[in-house]
């Protein structure tokens, strides 16, 4: 059975005057996940994630929240939305107390979600401290305790570890799974750094200049990974052992005693160590390298450019 994805855009597209910023973007985020919407500085991520909570206009597509289609319900689906885009507004000279009650009082919210909210974050013992004391990572913590406060099932977050230290990153980090996990939240976040969102994503999205690359589990990008794998071939004479096997057509020779040829399996590594022995060639080494989902991330977003 096919679940209705919590946020899907059809065919959505921007541009900011006669600048083309979005083209027929499809993106499906499935309720429960931690969804990383990656791509370069400049690739559509904040645009995308402004048309998701109306503050801007689509130029053509649709965006449908929780099934329902967005310029049609648009007060009943954001108010199950909590978002952060860029950094949170926050007044320096209250507490972290005053800020969540003031903008609690503000939407109208039961009392006790100021305690709750902070609790969520980790910052109940700071909570009667100034703002202006926070470090960066507690008042990015502060702004996420603003986007829960209605309790919404859907958090979207602009780039949410820019500026962190790496001990605010891995707080940042740990905070987002027990959102997910312990309180039931899909969560909706842009980076351009791969390295942070495969630690905590479940769903990927790629964007470069404006269009979909790819889009999937975060499993599927690892396998991706994987079937770009290299076998790194040392010998004494590279290009006699690919003019000896058949098997070695498709390598490339990258130096006099080196050849990388595609990794295919285990098994066929080992026939074809067999192979050179056989023919008499010296094998010194012979070793698999993969590419890091950072470089895959690259190939695509590079992939994508030269189209």
């Amino acid at each position: 059975m096919h679940t209705v994805p919590l946020v899907e855009t059809t065919n959505l597209s921007f541009q900011f005057g006669e600048r083309a910023v979005l083209h027929g973007l499809g993106l499906e985020v499935p309720a429960g996940s931690i969804y990383g919407f990656l791509g370069p500085n400049g690739a559509g991520k904040s645009t995308t994630l402004r048309l998701l909570l109306g503050l801007l206009r689509p130029g053509g597509g649709t965006v449908r929240l929780f099934g329902h289609e967005l310029a049609r319900h648009r007060v009943a689906l954001l108010s199950r939305v909590g978002a952060l885009i860029e950094n949170p507004s926050l007044y320096d000279h209250l507490t972290g107390h005053e800020n969540v009650e003031a903008t609690r009082r503000l939407r109208g919210l039961p009392a006790a979600r100021t305690a709750a909210v902070l609790a969520q974050v980790g910052l109940s013992a700071s909570a009667h401290r100034p703002v202006k004391g926070y470090s960066l990572g507690m008042k990015q913590r502060l702004g996420l305790a603003l986007a829960l406060l209605p309790d919404p099932d859907l958090l979207i977050l602009d780039e949410p570890t820019n500026g962190l230290d790496p001990a605010g990153i891995s707080d940042l980090r740990l905070l987002l799974r027990q959102l997910r996990e312990e309180h039931g939240k899909t969560i909706l976040l842009s980076s351009h750094l791969i390295g942070e969102v495969e630690k905590v994503a479940t769903h990927v999205g790629v964007i470069q200049q404006g269009r979909l690359v790819f889009q999937g589990s975060l499993a599927a990008l690892q396998a991706r990974q994987q079937t770009q794998a290299e076998l790194v071939l040392e010998t004494a004479c590279a290009a006699t052992c690919r003019s000896l096997l058949p098997a070695l057509a498709a390598a490339q020779v990258v130096a006099a005693g080196t050849l990388r040829v595609p990794f295919q399996s285990r098994e066929h590594t080992a026939a074809l160590a067999s192979a050179l022995v056989a023919a008499g060639q010296p094998v010194f080494s012979l070793h698999c390298e993969q590419p890091t989902l950072e470089d895959t991330f690259l190939h695509l977003t590079e992939t994508a450019t030269a189209q």
